[in-house]
């Protein structure tokens, strides 16, 4: 079984606006790469933009890709031979039941973010409180409430079967066999891996010297911070760097100069930074938690 794509089908992926992750870029390079090697009609389809806050809903890292885009999809659009992808995030699910006639698919780029789309306040309340009373005083969160076992809870309690949501889909997309494996009811499902990391890491690691390595371990401060800050007291010689509000050719001279990527934290999906820190040279060492597995 496959999607049919006929010579006049327009392909649009949903995106949210003004955002920059991995997972935004997988659906920027998606579309990209449906435009110049496959000669499809695709649109980034941006939702949630704010013109108060921008100009334009392209942010500005994905300009290069020079992706034509929409606000909405056109009522006369709306029609069997068009196809609508979104993102598994639930801003991104929300926009399946807008559009009656054009064939939707949902791209799971992560199982977590799946689960934690669905998240209420209720859910992990205490654990949620006492991380938020423990960084008020200046304190260490004692609770990793993104945990394996936790998800496994919310894995219960929110049923993807029963989700209302899925059943407005045509059809599943996964960004990894662990999301083939846990959304396996799913059908038809299709196995849809990352694209290239991008074009100026490839270009940078031409340039890549071990003897230009120095005794540099990269980190994102943003995960797996706990267990972090037990490796960098082993040490003080090391000279650790965390990975925070940086551009990217910032990230790029970071890690052509690290020796060391490492990352503790929750992987939702299959993560860009620990990819890019191997092609510029950097050893990477993570946990096993999510598709780190």
């Amino acid at each position: 079984m496959s999607i049919n794509i006929l010579g006049n089908t327009k392909i649009y992926i949903a995106c949210p606006a003004n955002v920059a992750t991995g997972g935004p870029e997988l659906l920027h390079q998606l579309a990209f790469h449906l435009i110049n090697d496959l000669n499809i009609k695709a649109f980034m389809y941006y939702y949630d933009f704010d013109k108060s806050k921008s100009k334009t809903p392209v942010h500005p890292e994905y300009k290069f890709y020079n992706v034509p885009y929409v606000l909405e999809i056109p009522e006369n659009e709306d029609v069997d031979k068009n196809i609508l992808i979104v993102p598994e995030i639930l801003s991104g699910l929300i926009l399946l039941p807008k559009y009656r006639n054009i064939r939707k698919g949902v791209w799971f780029l992560s199982v977590d973010n799946y689960y934690i789309g669905k998240m209420t306040k209720k859910d992990f309340f205490f654990q949620r409180i006492v991380n938020k009373f423990m960084k008020l005083i200046g304190r260490k969160p004692i609770f990793d409430y993104l945990s394996t076992r936790n998800l496994n809870k919310l894995a219960q309690k929110y049923d993807y079967t029963q989700d209302t949501l899925l059943k407005y889909s045509n059809f599943f997309i996964s960004n990894s066999f662990r999301g083939l494996n846990w959304f396996s009811l799913l059908k038809p499902m299709y196995l849809l891996h990352d694209f290239n990391i991008n074009k100026e890491f490839l270009e940078a690691s031409q340039s890549v010297s071990s003897i230009n390595k120095k005794n540099i371990v990269a980190y994102n401060p943003k995960k797996g911070l706990i267990f972090t800050k037990k490796i960098i007291k082993e040490d003080s010689k090391i000279n650790f760097v965390p990975i925070i509000n940086m551009p990217r050719k910032n990230v790029i001279n970071l890690l052509i100069k690290a020796k060391v990527y490492i990352d503790f934290g929750n992987f939702p999906g299959p993560e860009r930074i620990p990819k890019e820190a191997a092609i510029l040279g950097c050893c990477v060492i993570t946990g096993k938690r999510g598709s780190a597995a």
